[in-house]
């Protein structure tokens, strides 16, 4: 596919982010269009909210053609908003990008240079010469930091910032990771874990990050880490013990 005609959608999962979602849909779309981006959406996923999170995207999709509402009637969780925003978007390749505008919308732009450029996957690192982090919690990128070089370890993978959410997976990767199973933040390591060891290319990125201005952040670390445990374990069980048999064909086994 010619990297013009690539239809990029932005998947949004959306709990509870009155405070912060018209202002991150709106710095998306203003980069998109100024990179320009020919053809893209907003795919923006209602997850049970309780405040005024629906009426604000709703508002959104009449301010912007490309904003699009999905509400997530089933259980509610990070993983599944993400996995009902998978299930819906129209594009040829997808990112995932958080409510709270912490990732950059020229990082955003800068992803889609490289899938039009051929990359299958994108992983960014706040963590690499290039990469920073504004106001991150100290306690947390100490955890960030050591849950990470434990994955690096295991998988010897090269990518020092695989628990991020913000990557982008073009639509063969998405189709070739499943199924997926997260519920939970545990998907934002199952999904590039999976593309990693089933074969598919990715090429990494410095980007930036910026802690949310209004709102609690989702992620509660105690209830996490057996959960991430589990997932990381699962990818590494089908790695040694599959023999590639979900591999994707013509992928070069190790």
């Amino acid at each position: 596919m010619n990297g013009k005609d690539l239809f990029y959608s932005i998947v949004i999962p959306a709990h509870n982010e009155e405070g912060c979602i018209a202002d991150t849909c709106r710095a998306v779309v203003e980069r998109l269009r100024a990179e320009p981006v020919p053809r893209f959406e907003l795919v923006v996923v209602n997850d049970g909210s309780t405040d005024r999170t629906p009426e604000i995207i709703s508002a959104l999709e009449r301010e912007f053609p490309e904003v699009r509402r999905v509400d997530n009637d089933g259980p509610h969780g990070f993983g599944y908003a993400v996995r009902a925003g998978l299930a819906a978007y129209r594009g040829d390749a997808v990112a995932i990008v958080m409510g709270d505008l912490s990732d950059s919308p020229d990082d955003i732009a800068a992803y889609y240079r490289e899938l039009c450029k051929g990359a299958e996957c994108v992983f960014g690192s706040r963590f690499v010469k290039g990469g920073r982090v504004i106001d991150y919690p100290r306690h947390k990128y100490l955890l960030n930091r050591l849950a990470n070089l434990f994955i690096r370890c295991l998988f010897r993978h090269g990518t020092n910032d695989t628990t991020n959410a913000f990557k982008a997976y073009r639509r063969e990767v998405v189709d070739g990771i499943q199924p997926l199973i997260s519920p939970h933040f545990n998907l934002t390591v199952e999904m590039p874990l999976k593309a990693v060891v089933r074969g598919f290319t990715y090429v990494k990125l410095p980007i930036s990050w910026t802690n949310r201005k209004t709102g609690i952040s989702k992620l509660k670390i105690r209830e996490m880490g057996s959960r991430y445990l589990y997932i990381v374990l699962n990818i590494w069980l089908e790695k040694q013990l599959t023999h590639g048999d979900y591999r994707r064909r013509g992928a070069n086994l190790e």
